[in-house]
């Protein structure tokens, strides 16, 4: 079994992404869920990822909070996309447990000594708590299994014609962490927009009691689901590559992060000449969409069992 370690943002594409994880109850560990400031302000996030855990049953993982604002700059957030909670038109029950007492950033480096090789670290919004983390203790870097985040784009953004959200949110932690040692699994725009909920996924949730009361109205509230096409649902990619990496392409690349650029800051310049150079990036640059929804369903129809 995984063992993973989640920082998150929800977010209605996090909320989605922390129920594949309860749904892979059997392949994965979550050893925590650590919150920063991104969709919605830190509060939020985490008020949000508290009645997750509860919603879920996932009662006894620790929801640690951890940075609310960027290292450099003023606050970037999507309530526009998510809505003014952050989850959209899902209401929760108000959770009964609080946080648990510390920092993400001292409970990532805590977690990843006690257990070095063996935790995947999957980072699904801006990349501030982990780049402490680096700050704070470098040796994280090597204790990691792997780092996987849902960021980035080696095309072009979503917040700007440059830059993905969780990059341009921001761009001085991504840099940090681009530049850490290690090799970042990217999952970038190129890919989870591939991952759309188009009407038949959307039949395929429909029936999962009360579960669907969390899937349905998200992804509703994300975009317009049609067919063709819908809302993509974006960090789940990053939980569904810890599952299974086969449904993925990905190929070796030099990532770094623009923090200067006028029009371009936030952006993920990839280059993938690599040639004697060390990759510091595995780039996803094309995913299995049927075989992706197979595992994501599979896993929320067995959550959905559990849940009742």
């Amino acid at each position: 079994m995984k063992k993973v370690l989640i920082d998150c943002d929800p977010g209605i594409d996090d909320a989605l992404a922390l129920a594949l994880a309860a749904g892979a109850a059997g392949s994965l560990d979550i050893v925590g869920i650590t919150t920063v400031g991104g969709n919605v302000d830190l509060e939020l996030t985490t008020a949000n990822a508290l009645a997750l855990r509860e919603f879920l049953r996932l009662d006894d993982v620790a929801v640690t909070p951890g940075s609310g604002g960027a290292l450099l700059t003023g606050a970037v957030r999507a309530a526009d996309v998510h809505g003014s909670t952050g989850l959209g038109g899902v209401v929760l029950p108000a959770p009964r447990l609080g946080p648990a007492r510390g920092h993400a950033v001292d409970f990532i480096v805590e977690k990843l000594q006690a257990f070095p090789g063996e935790i995947t670290l999957v980072a699904v919004g801006p990349l501030t708590n982990v780049a402490l983390a680096v700050r704070h203790e470098p040796r994280i870097v090597e204790w990691a299994r792997e780092l996987v985040i849902m960021g980035g784009s080696y095309t072009r953004g979503n917040t700007n014609p440059a830059a993905e959200f969780n990059m341009l949110a921001d761009p001085e932690a991504a840099a940090i962490v681009f530049g850490a040692g290690w090799t970042v699994r990217m999952l970038g725009l190129d890919v989870t927009l591939k991952a759309m909920v188009t009407t038949s996924v959307l039949d395929r949730m429909r029936p999962l009691g009360r579960l669907s009361e969390l899937l349905v109205p998200a992804t509703q509230f994300y975009g317009k689901v049609t067919d063709e096409g819908g809302p993509a649902i974006h960090d789940a990619c990053a939980v569904a590559y810890v599952l299974d990496p086969g449904l993925f392409t990905c190929v070796p690349a030099e990532v770094n992060v623009e923090t200067a650029g006028q029009y371009t800051r936030g952006m993920t310049v990839t280059d993938f000449r690599i040639g004697d150079r060390r990759p510091n990036a595995l780039v996803a640059t094309a995913v299995d969409v049927p075989r992706f929804w197979d595992l994501v369903v599979g896993a929320y129809e067995k959550l959905a069992t559990r849940l009742g």
